[in-house]
């Protein structure tokens, strides 16, 4: 019982959609009309709207890490089951028909929850790797790719494997970048030159 309501409560929290919301309340056209249709900071940024995009990434990132530090209080356990639900509530939110966002900035924050310097790594690799290709969709990916490894060298096994779920998620979420960064379509970071 307590597990379950660890994890409702996760889900709840994940399930907040911050960029539909704020872009709402701020008078902007509905995320999901606008560029991939996704609720995530990325999305909003299409918007032209770099504070409401910002936002959304904190929000985003802060519901996971709340969903993980309230429940740690209780144990590490339910920690790792919130935070799993968190995740979950970010990409399968039930008030949008489970069609949410792909969990990059909940996956940070979920992260720093349960172990705060695997999440500095995460944002260091993050920038060195758009910082060379430009490509934000690759750096999520690489970054995500090398967390669960690190974890496990940490000697955090069941932390590691909620990660290795969570990247696989994530990855699966992340497939139409992953299909045209294979072709050379993906869009890259910065302006666009003419």
């Amino acid at each position: 019982m307590t597990t379950l309501f660890a994890f409702a409560f996760g889900y709840l929290l994940g399930s907040i959609p911050f960029g539909l919301l704020l872009t709402r309340a701020a008078g902007a056209p509905d995320i999901r009309s606008v560029g991939s249709g996704n609720i995530g900071a990325t999305n909003v940024l299409r918007t032209g709207h770099k504070g409401l995009a910002a936002a959304t990434l904190f929000c985003d990132m802060f519901k996971g890490l709340t969903a993980v530090l309230i429940t740690r209080h209780f144990s590490m356990d339910l920690a790792i089951i919130a935070g799993l639900g968190a995740f979950l509530g970010h990409l399968f939110p039930v008030w949008l028909r489970f069609k949410g966002g792909k969990g990059v900035a909940t996956y940070i924050g979920v992260l720093a929850g349960l172990y705060w310097p695997a999440a500095l790594a995460f944002c260091v690799a993050w920038l060195a790797v758009a910082a060379i290709t430009r490509y934000s969709s690759l750096a999520a990916l690489v970054a995500s790719a090398v967390t669960p490894l690190g974890l496990w060298f940490c000697d955090l096994p069941s932390v590691a494997l909620l990660f290795l779920f969570l990247t696989v998620l994530l990855w699966v979420m992340h497939r139409a970048n992953i299909a045209r960064l294979l072709d050379g379509s993906e869009g890259k970071i910065g302006p666009k030159v003419a």
